[in-house]
């Protein structure tokens, strides 16, 4: 990081934080690991769970649309996207790994309002596996350790004098 001037990082407690977890069904078998880890971070960094909003959409292509709505609410402090898109034979995949992305970051940057992209893009199966607590890491959990940073984050860059 450069030296001088302000610097600062965000933290990663979420007592008190306002969440909200979109999550697609379609490819349920890694959506709902990656659901599952992503809450039990929130709640061991101090998300009370019953605070939290969790909404359920048929499949990634539906998660922009539902994260907008929710960020544009202002009852959130961020929101994380879940989903899981798994190359196939056709270019099917690139039409929603782009859409997906594209729309995600729209609603963010439309709204003020962090909106994780926590959505894997995977190749192939054995990828995507490797990503809910295989070689890989657990995606889920750390989308929510983005979204508890980036709320500390935005908290700060708003209290800037200006």
């Amino acid at each position: 990081m450069a030296k001088g001037g302000l610097s600062f990082e965000g933290g990663l407690d979420a007592a008190g934080m306002r969440l909200a977890i979109v999550v697609a069904r379609f490819n349920a078998h890694v959506t709902g690991p990656l659901f599952d880890g992503c809450r039990e971070e929130l709640e061991g960094h101090g998300l009370d769970l019953d605070t939290l909003t969790s909404i359920e959409v048929p499949g990634c292509f539906e998660l922009p649309l539902v994260a907008k709505q929710l960020a544009a609410s202002r009852r959130f402090d961020a929101i994380i996207c879940i989903g899981a898109v798994i190359r196939g034979d056709t270019p099917h995949f690139d039409y929603v790994s782009s859409g997906t992305a594209s729309g995600i970051q729209r609603a963010a940057l439309d709204t003020g309002v962090p909106v994780i992209f926590g959505v894997l893009t995977t190749d192939n199966e054995e990828q995507a596996i490797d990503r809910i607590g295989g070689s890989a890491g657990h995606k889920g959990r750390e989308a929510a350790l983005t979204a508890i940073e980036m709320v500390h984050t935005m908290k700060t860059v708003r209290a800037l004098p200006r």
